[in-house]
C-alpha cells in the first residue's frame, strides 16, 4: 500500500524546501511521502548535467557521490517536510554516512528512485535509511546521518 501525500509536493515547492539549485539540485519529483516514516522521490539522469563533461566524456557514469548527495536532498525533504514548522532560520547538513554499498551504475536515461525511511532522531540528529534503484534494482544504499542546525548567514 503506497504512503499518502500529506499534501502534494511538486517540482516549486522543493525549490522551497531545500536550498539547493542548478546544477546541484538532485530532486526532480516526490512521488510518496508520509511525515517521520518515508519519501519516495524521482531523479531522472540526463546527459545534460556537467559532471558528464568529466565522468567519463566517452562513457558517462553518473558520480557515486551525487547519487548519495540526491539521496541526501530527499531525506533532506523527509526531516524539512516533518518538521517544516521548526525550520526558520536552520539548515539541515549532511552528518555522515554508514554502510554504503554501490550495487550497479547510473547512466544518462535512466531514472533514479529515492527511498528514503527514517529511523529516528534525537535533538537535531536525524539518522535514516536510504535506497536507490533504476528499474527495480538497487544501484546504492546506506544509512544517511544529518543535522539540523543554525544558520550563520541570519
Amino acid at each position: 500500500m503506497k504512503p499518502p501525500i500529506q499534501g502534494e509536493i511538486v517540482s516549486r515547492d522543493i525549490l522551497d524546501l531545500l536550498p539547493h539549485r542548478y546544477p546541484f539540485l538532485l530532486v526532480d519529483r516526490v512521488l510518496e511521502f508520509e511525515p517521520f516514516k518515508y519519501i519516495k522521490a524521482v531523479k531522472n539522469i540526463t546527459l545534460n548535467e556537467p559532471h558528464f563533461q568529466g565522468h567519463f566524456p566517452m562513457y558517462p557514469v553518473m558520480p557515486g557521490v551525487l547519487i548519495l548527495e540526491s539521496m541526501a536532498q530527499t531525506g533532506g525533504i523527509l526531516v524539512v517536510k516533518s518538521v517544516q514548522e521548526k525550520m526558520d532560520g536552520k539548515i539541515f547538513l549532511f552528518a555522515g554516512l554508514d554502510k554504503v554499498r554501490f550495487r550497479r551504475p547510473v547512466f544518462p536515461g535512466d531514472t533514479m528512485i529515492l527511498e528514503i525511511e527514517y529511523e529516528r532522531h534525537k535533538l537535531n540528529l536525524w539518522k535514516m535509511q536510504g535506497r536507490a534503484s533504476v528499474d527495480n534494482k538497487v544501484v546504492a544504499q546506506g544509512i544517511l546521518s544529518a543535522a539540523i542546525v543554525d544558520r550563520e548567514d541570519q
